[in-house]
């Protein structure tokens, strides 16, 4: 084989190489879940926040976010008021 083929041969090889790794990389880090300080988690690439949101019919919806031992409560009405409290015990 001549120079040239050999140094094409060997930037390919190397390329190649290296697209299986991150794509390996890739993979296995889509097993790992988000840190629990975090307020949100990864789902399919995109953030999803963490809590527990109930969602009526009339359009009105309620959400409780725990982070510790504080809750956060995050309420809107059909009118369109919304309210947050917070509570730490």
């Amino acid at each position: 084989m001549t120079r040239t083929m050999t140094i094409v041969l060997t930037v390919t090889g190397v390329a190649f190489a290296a697209t299986m790794a991150g794509a390996a990389y890739a993979q296995s880090a889509g097993d790992q879940s988000t840190p629990q300080s975090w307020n949100y988690e990864i789902k399919d690439g995109k953030r999803v926040p963490k809590g527990q949101k109930q969602v009526n019919a009339d359009g009105s919806w309620r959400e409780e976010i725990r982070q510790g031992k504080c809750v956060t409560l995050k309420e809107k009405t059909p009118s369109g008021e919304y309210k947050e409290t917070r509570r730490c015990d």
